[in-house]
């Protein structure tokens, strides 16, 4: 019988905007102390304590930080990478907690080319072997997955900490995943990687400890983890890392003219002091251009009205199709001439992404790639320029 704490994707440093990113990692500062005050045996992360696999500076201070907070209450971490904290050589700044004593990344695996095998060692602490394998990019860790094995461990009690994809989350992603019932058994399986609270027989996401995305602060308005008690009738107690209220306004337009004074009135009916403003508007504009919006006074009025932060997205508005007439001859390149003439005749905010957007759709497919893989990479880079 054990009593454990599983979290995953944490994404320390994931967003952009500092206010977010300061509640991102005060969500992870409050599960720590959640930790502490519950004082479980040990404490799994399931991959993704970062969000990229060279951290800044000070995201690495303050993790330092609550990690020191951890040792200190004698509570033992172990860790596996997931698709974000680890790189495409292997490094991870994971290795650089290790070596402070922080935390132990339980990832220790071997292939056998003979019978094409990856097979696992488990650490053991105090009678539980841990097996661990992390995530990588673009979902390449499920093909290694179905061939796992695990080196015995007999009478102890297995948990298995992987970063990736179940059959059972899949949903209708074109994307590739595990098998559940194709797993090595394991007691117990500590999932990281889709941001969900879910949980299949002994398979458990816990989802992120903080939204990741405007979409996820939506689905999900806040984070958590769980104490997992394999010696109670409940095993599972889900503890919140909630750290602001979320106030979701939808408001859909037509005349951009108009727009800033119908968003202004929606804002007007909701309590936004020291929440979260999730604000998305939609729509075909018939009159003005998004640009014509003056997002600038709506920011000024949530700022006014107290709002932590106000979050907007506008990717389901749109204008009346624009003509572009660009004369081939006096350009070399359709595609730049055709973007400069877009930018000229729509201004706006979004035309600053225009560059990053086209790289992220330029990127080539690799050698041996899988399709599936290739298109979730390249949506992966969208979404990044986008924040989405």
């Amino acid at each position: 019988m054990v009593r454990f704490a599983h979290l995953a994707d944490v994404h320390l440093g994931g967003w952009k905007q500092p206010e977010m990113q300061e509640l991102n990692f005060k969500a992870f500062q409050k599960a720590v102390e959640a930790c502490i005050k519950e004082r479980p045996e040990f404490i799994l992360i399931a991959g993704d304590l970062f969000d990229s696999a060279y951290p800044p500076i000070e995201i690495l201070k303050d993790a330092f930080a609550e990690f020191r907070k951890i040792k200190e209450a004698r509570i033992p971490v172990f860790i596996i990478a997931g698709s974000h904290d680890s790189s495409a050589s292997g490094k991870t700044f994971l290795d650089v907690l290790e070596r402070s004593g922080f935390c132990k990344n339980v990832e220790n695996y071997q292939y056998r080319e003979i019978e094409d095998k990856i097979v696992l060692t488990p650490f053991v602490h105090e009678g539980i072997a841990l097996y661990g394998y992390p995530g990588k990019r673009s979902g390449m860790e499920v093909q290694d997955l179905k061939k796992i094995r695990f080196d015995d461990a007999p009478g102890m009690m297995k948990i298995f900490m992987l970063h990736t994809t179940l059959d059972k989350v899949k949903g209708d992603l074109p994307i590739e995943c595990v098998e559940s019932d194709k797993l090595p058994h394991a007691d117990y399986y500590a999932l990281g990687h889709i941001h969900i609270d879910y949980q299949y027989e002994n398979f458990v996401y816990p989802g992120p400890i903080f939204p990741n995305s405007f979409s996820e602060l939506e689905d999900l308005e806040h984070g958590g983890f769980y104490i997992v008690n394999t010696d109670s009738e409940t095993p599972m107690k889900r503890i919140s890392t909630k750290v602001k209220d979320v106030v979701k306004i939808s408001v859909h337009v037509k005349d951009a003219s108009s727009a800033t004074d119908i968003i202004l009135s929606e804002l007007e009916k909701n309590d936004l002091s020291d929440k979260i403003v999730l604000l998305r508007i939609s729509g075909k504009l018939e009159h003005g251009k998004n640009s014509d919006i003056k997002f600038h006074n709506i920011e000024e009025f949530a700022k006014r009205r107290n709002a932590y932060f106000l979050l907007k997205n506008i990717h389901d508005l749109n204008s009346e199709e624009l003509e572009l007439n660009v004369e081939l001859e006096k350009s070399s390149d359709i595609e730049l001439e055709t973007i400069k003439q877009y930018c000229e005749q729509n201004p706006s905010e979004f035309n600053k992404l225009i560059p990053d957007l086209m790289n992220s759709l330029s990127i080539s497919k690799q050698e041996d790639e899988r399709t599936e893989n290739f298109n979730v990479r390249v949506i992966d880079e969208v979404k990044k320029v986008l924040n989405f």
